[in-house]
């Protein structure tokens, strides 16, 4: 599975999957700005693509579009298996640590910490 362009291989199967190129950028994280309706031009520059590369991979993915969104949809999967996993892993570590009392001579530093939490939390609101 490689789209040809100018007789060099656009997309490429690595390790992590269908990856662009002279990158580390897998098709699957183009995927996620494209299911978020992020326009290609913005696309590009948030990865620093080239015109070719992210003509390449859109027309990748629009070419083979059941395969890719097959891959996609795995991807998804698998890192939230992944999420869960390190969630329930970490659980127990965490409530440790917001159970722990804070340490003596931080109290100022908490104080500041605690105050910025809730001027964040009420511009939210």
């Amino acid at each position: 599975m490689a789209l040809a362009s100018n007789g060099q291989t656009a997309i490429i199967r690595t390790e992590r999957g269908l990856t662009i190129a002279d990158t580390r950028i897998t098709l699957y994280d183009v995927m996620d700005y494209l299911k978020a309706q992020y326009p290609p031009k913005f696309i590009r520059d948030a990865f620093n693509f080239t015109d070719a590369q992210i003509h390449a991979a859109l027309s990748y993915i629009e070419t083979h579009r059941t395969e890719v969104e097959a891959e996609y949809q795995e991807v998804l999967k698998t890192a939230a298996e992944t999420k869960q996993f390190w969630e329930e892993r970490n659980r127990e570590r965490f409530a440790r640590i917001a159970a722990t009392p804070p340490r003596p001579g931080y109290e100022a530093v908490r104080a500041k910490l605690q105050e910025r939490r809730a001027k964040r939390e009420a511009k939210k609101q």
